[in-house]
């Protein structure tokens, strides 16, 4: 089994109605995410898959979040746009692309919304 792990950036503002605290006010992050698919077998050039379709699967789902206000996105409409919130958004959308249906299949998300602090989404099964 290989795994590839691209990074992407986007930025965006947010902000989480109920949070005790000063999240609950608005704010914004440079969001750094971190894709990780996975794949058993290699194409005729010796890849799983070319980091350049990787990164363009997955900037085609960033580019529906920068440089927006999270809250407004019809996705973010009942939940809140949390970290947690984002990550599995982005892992749902690219696990429905057909590119990862067959060889390759997305492994998990890992969502950073500071240099210090990240969720993982990686779905059982």
């Amino acid at each position: 089994m290989y795994d590839l792990t691209i990074i992407a950036e986007f930025e965006a503002a947010h902000q989480l109605p109920d949070y005790p605290g000063k999240c609950r006010r608005l704010h914004g992050h440079n969001w750094k995410v971190e894709v990780t698919v996975t794949g058993h077998e290699l194409n005729h050039l010796g890849m799983v898959m070319d980091f350049k379709d990787l990164k363009a699967e997955v900037n085609k789902v960033i580019d529906s979040l920068d440089h927006y206000y999270l809250n407004d996105l019809p996705v973010f409409k009942t939940i809140n746009p949390t970290a947690e919130n984002i990550a599995k958004y982005i892992y749902d959308t690219l696990a429905e692309n057909p590119v990862f249906q067959q060889n390759v299949k997305v492994r998990c998300i890992q969502v950073w919304e500071s240099p210090r602090s990240a969720v993982k989404y990686c779905p059982q099964g």
